[in-house]
């Protein structure tokens, strides 16, 4: 499954939760995608204000590392490709897939008017590091509660047509961060540009060789460090 399966450019939001998900999770596909002429918006849930780990200083704030991490998404937007960076700032960890929240991103989708849209796959309880972010989780299950049956229908949200938001639905969502992949691209030739964008979020890597190192490190089994290749998974759905 490549990036030309789309006759035309093709219009691309994608919907997560923190500054850096849109690199980590399948980065090296949205930079795939801008180089074949896709046009990419972000849209992001939280600033991460709680994204603390040694890498940050003891003296740094959550309104600080807030500020900061604006500054690192975009910067790591302009690497991958991306048009635009829109922040929510709802605070990390606490996104809840509430009546509330749906009305957002009903908004924002009908706003934007993605044919494609890229979230994370909300059963996705364990990931490699432990217990999957429940913001992660969160904004993959408002994301598609939003999508279906709400986005393109008129009578859900009737007050977002007051204020010029008519139905949207777009043409296929793209789940990343899944145990259950259907769609699997092979973004070897964009692997470095992913890892390039991940470097600009410096509040998040810690040390930033052994970052390299691990990252490198996450080529497919049947390829080597010196002949590597290196894949990102999708749950595709698609509804035209």
């Amino acid at each position: 499954m490549e990036p030309d399966i789309w006759d035309s450019p093709q219009n691309i939001l994608v919907l997560l939760a923190h500054p850096d998900d849109p690199e980590f999770f399948c980065g090296a596909t949205l930079a795939k995608w801008a180089r074949a002429g896709h046009h990419l918006t972000y849209q992001l849930l939280t600033c991460g204000d709680k994204g603390f780990n040694d890498s940050t200083t003891a003296d740094m704030t959550p309104d600080a590392l807030c500020a900061i991490r604006h500054e690192e998404q975009h910067a790591a937007a302009r690497v991958i490709g991306a048009e635009a960076v829109h922040i929510m700032n709802n605070p990390d960890g606490y996104l809840v897939p509430d009546l509330d929240l749906r009305r957002e991103i009903v908004r924002v989708i009908r706003k934007f008017k993605p044919d494609i849209l890229v979230t994370c796959d909300p059963q996705n309880l364990f990931a490699t590091y432990g217990i999957n972010h429940p913001d992660h989780r969160a904004a993959g299950q408002v994301v598609l509660d939003a999508v279906f049956p709400a986005a393109g229908n008129k009578e859900y949200f009737p007050e977002l047509i007051t204020e010029g938001y008519q139905p949207h639905m777009p043409n296929e969502v793209w789940c990343a961060l899944t145990q259950q992949p259907d769609t699997i691209i092979d973004v070897t030739d964009t692997w470095l540009t992913k890892l390039e964008a991940l470097l600009a979020h410096k509040t998040q890597i810690g040390d930033v060789e052994k970052f390299k190192e691990r990252m490198l490190s996450r080529h497919t089994k049947d390829s080597t460090d010196e002949n590597p290749r290196y894949e990102e998974k999708f749950r595709r759905i698609v509804y035209r």
